[in-house]
């Protein structure tokens, strides 16, 4: 066998690779092959290399497993998406094989298993390289691991391949088996060494090397998922208490919290249910603190009833909805952006509170810490709606400047002067955790029910209608305080495209083709969802054709949840929608066909446009 570090093993693929700026390799398999480690190694060694870099999976809901895929895309300049086809599709498998050959572009290469696949002969359109990748995965390792180590050997091929960092991907395989048995970590290099060995010869017409980062040096890159990258925003926005329960996809920022907190003097608590885990983390807030509850969309609705006591209440908590596919236990491992209305509305009674969503994993940090900003200076709860497609993919991004950005939250326990009220009609409402001492000697109450300033229970309808407007008037506070979205494009002119979430990458990169083929266009990515920010009317109207993008269903009346709640805010026509419910993020080209279709009128020169908007075919 060649080691992957002597010149012999890379003399070869040296001089006939071809160079290219981006790819997007698919793995397909069966989730126990451990692809998704193998797209994991690719993702955090571009972030290393200071490359781009964005992946997507899937995974089955069943416990028993079954097929899934692992995209990654990676490269430099910006990547926006993690591709609508691929450049390279490794299939494990002959299902692998036949479900996702119609990923694989004209001119692709496709890298499967000799051992169980057999393709189509008489398909021509892309190169062929069958590999033994199990019988060879199992010479190299041999004993008892049998092929547990395909999915490196397949990693070795694709450095090979790619004529990637070897002593870069060599160290994060050590990373990844810390603290197991040096025959794992052993068995590991032999089957990466096996697989960067494989004779390049067999790859003489697939062997590329990616360009090289062309982007100035600054900070370190950091490579995360979004779940990770949210918690850890959480953090640095100062929780240091919290409460859940377990389900998918949430459970990944549970288990970290339950590790990282105790590190800053904190704590998580794994409760029975998930009214027991709002209504634990709403007791650390009546003590002063920041804390943290979440959950995905079934849970969210177990929550409410709590949620509404803390809105009642007033108090600063941050509440996350990995979102998922609905209604009841609905698609767990799939995508969808259906909770919004649960989000706004979902308790009784009249309940206003804000309602966030990151737009890609880096901006999960940013939005903790916004979620942080307003929860404490408007002592109101505040709900993340982050997204399956976020909480998995990995992202590669400049590391924050932490020592400019965390905050400490601590308990104010001082002594309030005698005018003290917690919930002051003409002013913002400031709690007295348990242990401030009151100068007038009266202490107030936290209650869910109506309450005059000191918190004392009330049915006086006079009292009830002016502490539902300063409920009201708080959150139009919130709102004054936001910025106006970003808008990137055209000013003005024929589609302004609206998106939230996961959808911002492919409808920023849809915005680019829709502009190379002489449409003027617009993009404007929500991240405050509830309150919206001020003036968007005007911008609004400055476009023919205002177009939301979004993953859930057209429902009753033709709109989606975003662009429901746009019409009603503007009342403005133009407002039309872009949804589906396949539980699959978008593709580039979906957008760009159903703009195509929206904005075709019965002009000849718009048929023309059209057809040249669907040429510019994306990735």
């Amino acid at each position: 066998m060649v080691s992957p570090n002597t010149p012999a093993a890379t003399d070869a693929s040296a001089s006939s690779a071809t160079t290219i700026p981006d790819v997007v390799i698919r793995l397909a398999g069966n989730s126990q092959d451990g692809i998704q480690a193998v797209g994991g190694f690719l993702a955090r060694l571009a972030g290393r290399s200071d490359q781009e870099v964005m992946t997507y999976m899937t995974i089955p809901s069943t416990i028993s497993g079954g097929p899934s895929i692992f995209q990654v895309r990676m490269g430099s300049g910006e990547i926006l998406s993690s591709g609508d086809r691929a450049d390279v599709l490794v299939a494990f498998y002959q299902h692998s094989y036949e479900n996702h050959r119609s990923s694989l572009r004209p001119g692709g290469v496709l890298l499967y298993d000799s051992d169980h696949v057999v393709p189509n002969p008489d398909d021509k359109e892309v190169t062929a390289v069958g590999v033994p990748m199990t019988s060879a995965t199992v010479e190299a390792v041999g004993g008892s691991s049998k092929e547990k180590g395909k999915n490196i050997y397949v990693l070795g091929l694709i450095a090979r391949m790619f004529d990637l960092d070897v002593p870069k991907l060599t160290q994060l395989i050590r990373e990844r088996f810390t603290g197991k048995n040096e025959d794992i970590v052993r068995n590991a290099l032999l089957a990466f060494d096996a697989g960067y060995a494989y004779p390049a010869e067999n790859l003489r017409s697939c062997l590329y090397r990616l360009e090289k980062s062309t982007a100035p040096g600054g900070r370190p890159q950091v490579t995360g998922d979004g779940n990770t990258v949210l918690t850890y925003g959480l953090l640095a926005a100062g929780v240091r208490y919290g409460a859940g329960y377990p389900i998918t996809p949430w459970s990944s920022i549970m288990e970290t919290l339950r590790t990282e907190l105790p590190k800053y003097g904190g704590l998580f608590v794994q409760c029975e249910d998930e009214i027991a885990a709002a209504s634990t983390a709403l007791g650390f807030a009546y003590a002063g603190h920041l804390s943290i509850t979440g959950s995905s969309g079934p849970g969210l609705s177990l929550k409410m009833e709590a949620l509404g006591w803390a809105t009642m209440a007033e108090m600063p908590l941050i509440v996350i909805n990995v979102q998922r596919g609905g209604p009841s236990t609905g698609l767990p491992t799939n995508i969808e952006q259906s909770d919004l209305l649960q989000a706004i509305y979902g308790s009784h009674g009249d309940c206003p509170r804000v309602v966030l969503a990151p737009k890609n994993v880096e901006d999960c940090f940013h939005i903790a810490l916004e979620a942080g900003r307003i929860a404490r200076e408007f002592s109101t709860p505040v709900i993340i709606l982050t997204d399956q497609a976020i909480a998995t993919r990995i992202e590669a991004f400049d590391e924050p400047d932490l020592a400019k950005l965390m905050v400490e939250v601590k308990p104010d326990t001082s002594t309030r002067d005698a005018a003290f009220k917690p919930y002051p009609l003409g002013g913002m409402t400031r709690h007295a955790p348990p242990g401030s001492v009151m100068a007038s000697g009266k202490y107030p109450t936290v209650t869910g029910l109506e309450h005059d300033e000191h918190g004392h229970p009330t049915a006086s309808p006079a009292l009830h209608t002016k502490m539902t407007e300063k409920r009201r008037e708080k959150i139009k506070a919130v709102a004054n305080s936001l910025p106006a979205p970003e808008l990137v494009g055209d000013e003005s002119g024929e589609v302004l495209l609206i998106g939230w979430g996961c959808t911002y990458g492919p409808i920023r990169e849809a915005m680019g083709r829709l502009r190379h083929a002489g449409v003027k266009a617009a993009h404007m990515q929500m991240r405050h969802l509830h309150p919206l920010a001020p003036g968007l009317e005007a911008t609004f109207a400055r476009y023919k054709h205002v177009l939301v993008v979004e993953i859930n269903d057209e429902g009753l009346y033709g709109h989606g949840q975003l662009a429901t709640l746009l019409r009603a805010l503007t009342c403005n026509p133009a407002i039309t929608s872009i949804t589906k419910t396949d539980g699959l993020t978008y593709k580039v080209s979906e957008i760009v066909e159903r703009v195509a279709r929206k904005i075709d009128l019965p002009d000849s020169t718009i048929g023309m446009r059209k057809q040249s908007i669907l040429a510019v075919t994306p990735r």
